[in-house]
């Protein structure tokens, strides 16, 4: 559904990036984005690629012209960049700033906004991207569902346990990695692997996607290891030898350090 507000991103990387390709794709849902020219080459493209975004040097003046504004800039840097900034009694801002406590935010941002946090991935440039929002809020619940599914947190714990298990992706791609060099190393070339394994995974997340609320994840692992097959012996030795154990203990570490 179109959305008719103006979006302003300060902070121009790779999830402004990505955010601005999934809003203005073919239907285009914003009639207008600006970008802070944080990364002239980035906020250049997009000026090319996309008619109605438009670059701004002056991040006030993104705040002032904006319905909505998303911070997106790295977090050593925030609170020199937000603190300045005078945003309008209400203004609506959303802060993808990773590892940075709501708290700080809302000192820095100041006056009575309505912030809301966000964990978009890279998927959202091509409106597939699931993202977590904490505090639940119509407005940016709305953004993100153009740009796939928002998940709205009722509590900050929800909230970080999300952010805590979107650390698996780097996993996920490791193990495609791994097994491809093992398939090489037995002989089949390389881009055969990748070949068959993108979509044997893709079609693995399908028939999660499927299953809905109604299978859990473990019964559809059953149902993938026929009794004494090759699917159960594999799961068993990676349960065996500790695989389970070090995935969350893993999540553990990385949710003490999300929570600081």
């Amino acid at each position: 559904m179109p959305l008719s507000q103006k979006i302003g991103f300060i902070g121009t990387g790779a999830i402004t990036d990505a955010m601005v390709r999934g809003l203005l794709s073919d239907p285009a849902a914003v009639p207008h984005v600006v970008v802070s020219q944080r990364s002239a080459e980035i906020s250049a493209k997009l000026a090319v690629d996309f008619p109605q975004v438009s670059v701004s040097i002056d991040n006030q003046a993104i705040v002032d012209a904006c319905d909505t504004v998303v911070l997106a800039i790295r977090p050593q840097i925030a609170e020199e960049v937000v603190r300045p900034l005078k945003f309008r009694d209400g203004q609506a801002v959303v802060s993808v700033v990773a590892a940075t406590s709501r708290s700080a935010l809302l000192r820095w941002i100041g006056g009575d906004g309505k912030l809301s946090q966000a964990i978009p991935l890279p998927f959202v440039a091509r409106r597939k991207g699931v993202t977590a929002i904490y505090p639940p809020d119509a407005g940016t619940a709305a953004l993100f569902n153009v740009l796939g599914n928002a998940v709205e947190c009722e509590t900050k714990e929800e909230y970080d346990l999300l952010a805590a298990a979107s650390a698996l992706m780097a996993t996920y791609f490791g193990i495609m990695h791994r097994t491809t060099e093992w398939l090489a190393q037995n002989g089949l070339p390389e881009e055969k692997g990748r070949a068959y394994l993108a979509p044997l995974f893709a079609g693995l997340s399908d028939t999660a996607l499927l299953g809905g609320k109604d299978i859990a994840f473990i019964e559809m692992s059953h149902e993938f290891a026929t009794k004494g097959g090759l699917n159960e012996q594999v799961f068993r030795d990676f349960e065996a030898n500790g695989g389970s154990r070090a995935t969350l203990g893993a999540l553990d570490r990385v949710l003490a350090r999300i929570r600081g």
